[in-house]
């Protein structure tokens, strides 16, 4: 099972465990990361579920879709590195993923 650390703004780092095929924001709310609030279960319609990917890992994630950019964009904290973790499907691949949290978001 892959593992993504979500990184909290002060450093402290929740490594969890997140099946193949869950999202990044499934593996916080399953686990109470604090910070991923997803308030709209996942169906990219909000911005609760905002976090940054670690830059080594940018390539390596999936292209956000059209719909995922529109929602970045009234983020008044958005990065190039910025996602809505709803829409980060783990694979094998992403072993490892490191995602950091908004600070407005905890």
């Amino acid at each position: 099972m892959p593992v993504v650390v979500y990184v909290q703004p002060d450093g402290t780092e929740y490594p969890i465990e997140v099946p193949v095929g869950d999202t990044v924001m499934d593996g916080a709310l399953d686990n109470g990361v604090p910070g991923i609030l997803g308030q709209c279960g996942g169906g990219c319609t909000c911005s609760t579920c905002h976090c940054f990917v670690a830059d080594s890992w940018l390539a390596r994630v999936p292209p956000a879709t059209a719909d995922e950019l529109d929602l970045l964009e009234y983020l008044p904290t958005r990065l190039a590195s910025s996602r809505l973790s709803c829409q980060i499907v783990l694979t094998d691949t992403l072993d490892g993923l490191r995602v950091v949290l908004p600070r407005e978001q905890v």
